[in-house]
């Protein structure tokens, strides 16, 4: 592999003249770029990012910080696979790379985090999976990194986040039911701390309220986000002295591992017990009853997500003029069989 000192001598020009056809510079005829372009190809140059990177001080590299554990692995969660391309979609107009940083789940996040910062790796931080108190994000303010969350938190201080609309999932999921008649309403919620489960079993109580109903601790079953976690919520729903009627589920892969543990005891959603979901994974189509869930287009919020992000950077700004703004991303509706059926009273 030869050095860009190497490629000048093999083609008889300046090194500023090969760097410049090399970079895209308008200032070199295409005769003399499509020379160097080709020589290069010829020798294997490949240029130095590090040394380009240091010297103009960015890298072209976002991070898309994820928390993993063998149980997602394990999962096939495809919710950021559908996130990533909508990302990707954004960054390659710009000529900007995506790279995934895993954090393990027998790791600190935010000393995860700390250390990416630390070696500079990238030139802004996608961060997710945000905690209540989320000390990530006053890391990253203080490393004055562009960043977006995509999720909410009660730390920080005006950062830019994107979150989906789980107030929106309560409302909705209990009115839904109320209204066919179902007032032993459960929830499956996150076991861990992470804030979407706080917004949305605060939504779920005011829901319950608004409609006269009595809130119930033991209605609220916290397992993981997952499908062990939702076969779990269906073994602690079947324990319930008095019986729930309908669920509501916070998480995608829930459903498969619900309707397994369902089909165990004999009981048929839309039937014997209403269930409503989230449908994003390809496995939950082939649900029977069909899924009452709520989906949405991840592309288009990655997408979404990305823009919102390059608002942030001076670099980027002005091809975004709706700026760095906060929204929460709608969720649709879209009804199923496994709910179909009205309690009586």
């Amino acid at each position: 592999m030869k050095g860009i000192r190497q490629l000048a001598e093999h083609l008889d020009i300046s090194i500023g003249t090969v760097s410049r056809a090399l970079n895209g510079k308008p200032d070199v005829n295409d005769e003399t770029r499509r020379r160097v372009l080709a020589a290069a190809e010829e020798l294997g140059y490949v240029a130095n990012q590090s040394g380009r990177s240091l010297r103009q001080g960015m890298t072209n590299v976002i991070g898309l910080m994820l928390e993993v554990s063998r149980e997602t692995v394990e999962n096939s969660d495809d919710f950021f696979l559908g996130v990533t391309d909508g990302l990707q979609s954004v960054f390659s107009r710009h000529k900007l790379d995506l790279v995934m940083l895993p954090c393990p789940d027998d790791e600190d996040p935010h000393e995860y985090l700390k250390r990416m910062v630390a070696r500079r790796l990238v030139d802004a931080m996608i961060i997710s999976a945000t905690r209540r108190t989320d000390r990530r994000i006053e890391l990253l303010e203080k490393a004055r990194i562009p960043f977006v969350a995509l999720g909410r938190s009660a730390s920080g201080g005006s950062y830019t986040w994107m979150d989906l609309d789980f107030e929106g999932v309560a409302a909705r999921g209990v009115d839904r039911l109320v209204a066919k008649g179902h007032r032993r309403i459960a929830v499956a919620a996150p076991s861990s701390d992470i804030n979407l489960g706080y917004i949305f079993l605060d939504s779920y109580r005011q829901a319950l309220k608004r409609h006269g109903i009595a809130f119930d601790p033991a209605l609220v079953i916290r397992v993981k986000s997952s499908e062990q976690g939702g076969y779990q919520a269906g073994h602690e729903l079947l324990m319930i002295e008095d019986r729930p009627t309908a669920i509501i589920l916070i998480h995608e892969l829930m459903a498969i591992g619900l309707y397994r543990r369902l089909a165990e005891a004999g009981i048929v959603p839309g039937r014997d017990l209403a269930v409503v979901g989230f449908r994003e994974e390809p496995r939950t189509h082939f649900l029977q009853p069909s899924l009452t869930s709520f989906r949405m287009s991840l592309r288009d919020l990655g997408a979404q997500l990305g823009e919102t992000l390059l608002a942030s950077m001076p670099a980027y700004a002005e091809h975004y003029p709706q700026g760095a703004r906060n929204r929460i991303w709608p969720l649709e509706l879209v009804p199923g069989e496994s709910d179909a059926f009205t309690h009586s009273r």
